[in-house]
């Protein structure tokens, strides 16, 4: 990725920038309390203005977050975009560790979509009491139905 550099040509009002990043303002004013973007200049009235870098970083960050990458993550990457202080290695480090916890989601996703699945199978669709989505989502009913199974096996003794 070329550095992203100051150009303060454009002077966009924040609704500006907001409209063609498609980050909503607050959001904007947030990263902006973050110190994810630089503070803006204002106008003598007290308005902000951005640039195209500003509208560029935001991009980068929007699209960032979209991928996942924390807050933490795109500071550092946006850090390694400077001139002269980052080799591809940095950033692909980064993306490597972020690779790896995606995977790791994606691992317990599949885990839970097979014990959703499991149990909307056992479910008979009769009544609540005997429900077994319900067991799974309420921890009381779960350790009462886990009692109940444990006694009728005869293993709660």
């Amino acid at each position: 990725m070329r550095a992203i550099t100051s150009s303060r040509a454009a002077n966009l009002p924040i609704g500006e920038l907001s409209k063609r990043s498609g980050v909503n303002i607050e959001t904007i004013r947030y990263y902006e309390r973050v110190k994810m973007l630089p503070p803006p200049p204002r106008t003598a009235s007290g308005r902000r203005v951005y640039d195209l870098t500003d509208l560029r970083m935001l991009a980068f960050i929007r699209r960032s977050r979209e991928l996942g990458f924390s807050l933490d993550e795109i500071r550092a990457l946006l850090r390694l975009g400077g001139p002269g202080q980052a080799s591809c290695g940095e950033v692909r480090d980064i993306a490597t560790r972020h690779l790896g916890d995606i995977r790791a989601k994606i691992t317990d996703l599949r885990k839970l979509e097979r014990l959703l699945a499991k149990t909307v199978a056992r479910c008979s669709g009769n009544t609540a009491p005997d429900c077994p989505v319900l067991d799974i989502l309420d921890m009381q009913r779960s350790k009462s139905s886990f009692r109940v199974s444990m006694s009728a096996s005869g293993q709660n003794r």
